[in-house]
């Protein structure tokens, strides 16, 4: 037996103890080259791996191996490797340290796993070197998985690596095969994003036995068509379980009878399902909007997203002579200037205290008159109240405080922005640093809920649009837009007249109406309509009214928000937990006798 090598330390990786996402998985794709087919009587002569992650190539590994004995004829002919070529290239046990150096808290991946790391581990026992244990993905097993017999006749790498356009031909040489199953990996896990796969334990799911009785739904989705469009999963009462969207219909909704699908609900929901409703529609935009537009009408038990628009939070100011910040769900157009929509509670809270940091306005809760003065609460003696209810500001003056909050809220946010940013830099220069945090995360909240409002109102404040974009085959997507909502959508084929096509949708196009200025639609949708409109290659082909946005509005705190966002991407000491809630009845100062 050769010497023991010695054995370094590695940490037991298994799927089941990773949550990370796919993009941050570092992978090492290997492939072995051996004598036979078993390690019992066999031995290794090559390996080749390549390290990847986030679909970059971070390294590869190739050496020839020495197997102590002859190499078969057959085994030459078949990888080109011959005895003379590896008597001067070093035994197996010189050249599973630097291999599983090189595979050092990696996720090892091979096409037909069971052979390689059977060879691989086999090799480890022989020489006495621990075996990492590492966490494995068969792309094999993967394919089989993914792919229907449609598409590729079986699941050889020889056969996979076409399919996929790999940029490397497998040769039954280690390097070039594992060079060519990267892309195979690559090709395979784009097929995982419609799956909602997208962690390494997610991945783990894929490898399961899929459950006879869903297999035999299968037949639910012979129906549906291929192409963008929405679907219905519906229960035995023909009720709305489930409403999701895809690009491509029949590909989507097929891949719910199969094990790539393991999420706990939806396995629940497949049971149940009695039939399934296809909506095919012109584009990917129509399609996000009619799912919207279905999820909030039917509200199905197995849909999470948008199920309650009208949960939406807002930041109201009221209408009345002293008005105050209100956390309020329903926005009333033309009652007051709102701030908005937050997705929870603990949002609306964090932009009302930051608006409470720059502006006095009162933060209890009765109704004050002009004409009836109580005593001031504990607020106006720290200066943070102009004391309205004494009677020490006049309606007037007041109005004047409120009136910089409905300006920042609609045109320029700087004058409330400003001395809160100050006072950040102020925090951090006097080393209060847990202050500092907190305030900036507030105030980036009320940025970004100011941002969103005011490109939400532009779009919404314009009477009509149409948008068109390329749909990749020489046609164009069109979509009418009317004070944010989507009116109407269709395609103008390749080789047809745009502006025939454009007549035809202005004409059946839905009416819109509302208060210029006013959602007239969900905030979810007109934000739909607002990515269209901003991702490349979209053409703005006509447009009724003025689409703009405020000049010194929030786009010059762009920088600021990233620096957040980077900043939060190392765990935050000082995460604010307190309370945000405005205080019902603040205490208040005695009046002197």
């Amino acid at each position: 037996m050769p010497p023991t090598a010695a054995s370094p330390r590695y940490e037991q990786v298994t799927i089941e103890d990773v949550g990370t996402p796919l993009a941050q998985v570092t992978f090492v794709v290997v492939d072995l080259e051996t004598t036979g087919g078993s390690p019992r009587d066999s031995a290794i002569t090559e390996i080749g791996a390549v390290k990847i992650r986030g679909g970059q190539v971070l390294g590869e590994f190739q050496t020839l191996v020495d197997p102590g004995h002859e190499i078969p004829p057959y085994i030459s002919v078949l990888t080109g490797i011959t005895t003379a070529m590896v008597s001067a290239a070093p035994r197996i046990g010189a050249v599973l340290p630097a291999f599983l150096e090189f595979a050092r808290g990696a996720v090892l991946v091979a096409h037909n796993a069971p052979f390689d790391l059977g060879f691989l581990k086999a090799a480890c026992a022989e020489n006495g070197v621990a075996w990492p244990a590492a966490a494995s993905v068969d792309t094999a097993v993967l394919a089989r998985r993914l792919l229907t017999r449609d598409e590729v006749p079986n699941c050889k790498l020889a056969t996979l690596a076409p399919y996929f356009s790999a940029t490397t031909s497998p040769t039954h040489r280690a390097l070039d095969d594992a060079r060519a199953t990267v892309d195979v990996l690559h090709g395979l896990f784009e097929r995982l994003g419609p799956l909602g796969v997208t962690t390494l334990e997610e991945l783990s799911g894929l490898t399961r036995q899929i459950d006879p009785e869903r297999r035999r739904k299968r037949h639910l989705a012979d129906d549906v068509p291929h192409g963008p469009g929405v679907y219905l999963f519906r229960g035995p009462r023909d009720e709305p379980l489930y409403v999701g969207t895809s690009t491509d219909l029949r590909t989507r909704v097929r891949s719910y009878f199969t094990s790539g699908e393991q999420r706990s609900r939806i396995t629940e929901m497949v049971a149940l399902a009695q039939r399934v409703d296809a909506i095919p529609c012109a584009h990917a935009l129509e399609a996000a909007v009619r799912e919207l537009r279905l999820i909030a009408e039917h509200k199905p038990r197995y849909n999470r997203r948008s199920r309650f628009p009208e949960r939406a939070l807002w930041v109201r100011l009221t209408e009345e002579p002293f008005p105050r910040l209100s956390v309020v769900r329903r926005v009333r157009p033309g009652a007051g200037v709102f701030l908005g929509p937050f997705p929870d509670r603990r949002a609306a809270d964090a932009a009302v205290a930051a608006v409470h940091e720059a502006l006095p306005l009162r933060q209890c809760t009765a109704r004050l008159s002009p004409r009836t003065p109580v005593s001031a609460c504990a607020l106006a003696g720290m200066g943070r109240c102009g004391a309205p209810c004494t009677g020490a500001q006049s309606v007037a003056d007041y109005a004047d405080v409120a009136a910089v909050f409905a300006t920042a809220v609609t045109h320029d946010p700087r004058p409330v922005l400003a001395p809160l940013l100050e006072r950040v830099d102020r925090l951090a220069a006097e080393e209060r640093y847990e202050d500092a945090a907190v305030l900036r995360d507030r105030v980036a909240v009320l940025v970004r809920a100011v941002r969103r409002r005011q490109r939400l109102e532009s779009l919404a404040a314009v009477p009509e649009m149409v948008l068109a974009r390329p749909d990749g085959a020489g046609g164009w997507e069109l979509s009418v837009v009317r004070l944010g909502r989507l009116a109407a959508a269709g395609i103008a084929p390749r080789g047809t007249t745009v502006r025939s096509v454009l007549t035809d949708l202005l004409a059946t196009a839905e009416t819109v109406a509302g208060a210029d200025g006013e959602l007239t639609t969900s905030v979810d949708e007109t934000e739909l309509v607002l990515r269209w409109l901003e991702k490349p290659g979209t053409r703005l082909v006509q447009l009724s009214g003025t689409l703009a946005s405020p000049a010194p509005g929030t786009g010059a705190y762009s920088g600021f928000l990233a620096r957040v966002d980077t900043g939060r991407d190392v765990r935050d000491p000082f995460a604010d937990g307190r309370s945000l809630g405005t205080r019902a009845r603040p205490e208040r100062i005695a009046s002197p006798a």
